[in-house]
């Protein structure tokens, strides 16, 4: 059977200021191909381009991934202000619809910094503009300088809990991250569960309560180096793991379908 298909969520963005162009990270499609053994496609995320239904039907599993612009807090009922950043409306209307659509499902999703704030407000939950401005709160923000590597560098810890999904998946309730956000959590998601925390109280790991299928999302960064990271490597691995379920499953029902077809005829 060939390789499941991962829908990386693409932005919009600039080449040299002027060409426009829809993009993602290397690293995210290293972390689809190399880590969880899909085959990775950008998906342009914008609805002129593509629809939610056509999207659910063409991919085996989404990953939502970082991004400069901020999700437009109109979506979660406040309003726009400047510290709230730059905005994509058009990734906010595919992202948005297409996570409730997946969680609805099942279908495998894992969400990564954007993304992880995506999955929140998809599912009715609210975001602070800033982390850095709140009392007792650390600047979680990419270093302005320096290299890849020591923008992406681990910075600080993330506690799960010990009998939480993503214990299971990295086999410790302790491990060490990157940071590169400004945004996160405010008030939770129904039915969305905060599996993990910074060393400051942020938000940085979450899964959907009851969820049908693999529904999981982190506010670092795991395609960074996901191959060699010991915590990434086992969140990849358990990603493609769920994709190749979801296919599996998907190729079985397309089978009985032929069969019940043929069958009536």
């Amino acid at each position: 059977m060939s390789r499941p298909v991962i829908g990386i969520i693409g932005n919009s963005y600039l080449i040299n200021d002027q060409y426009p162009a829809q993009a993602a990270g290397t690293m995210n499609c290293e972390a689809v191909a190399e880590v969880s053994d899909c085959l990775p496609a950008i998906i342009p995320s914008s609805p002129g381009f593509v629809t939610v239904a056509e999207l659910l039907e063409a991919y085996d599993g989404f990953l939502f991934t970082g991004g400069r612009p901020n999700v437009h807090p109109e979506e979660y009922g406040e309003a726009e202000t400047e510290a709230h950043g730059a905005f994509d409306r058009d990734r906010d209307a595919i992202a948005l619809p297409l996570i409730r659509e997946l969680v609805r499902r099942g279908q495998p999703m894992l969400a990564i910094c954007r993304g992880f704030q995506e999955m929140n407000v998809a599912l009715g939950g609210s975001l602070y503009p800033e982390i850095r401005d709140l009392p007792g709160r650390d600047n979680h923000r990419m270093p302005p300088d320096g290299t890849i590597e020591e923008k992406f560098a681990l910075r600080h810890d993330v506690t799960v809990s010990p009998d939480g999904p993503f214990a299971r998946i990295f086999g410790a309730s302790v491990v060490r991250t990157n940071t590169l956000h400004g945004q996160g959590i405010k008030d939770p998601a129904p039915g969305l569960v905060i599996d993990g925390h910074a060393h400051d109280g942020t938000p940085e790991a979450i899964y959907v309560e009851g969820a049908k299928g693999f529904a999981l999302g982190v506010q670092w960064h795991p395609e960074y180096c996901a191959a060699t990271d010991p915590v990434s490597r086992p969140l990849f691995e358990a990603f493609g793991d769920a994709a190749r379920a979801w296919k599996a499953a998907k190729v079985r029902r397309a089978g009985q379908a032929r069969y019940q077809s043929t069958a009536a005829s």
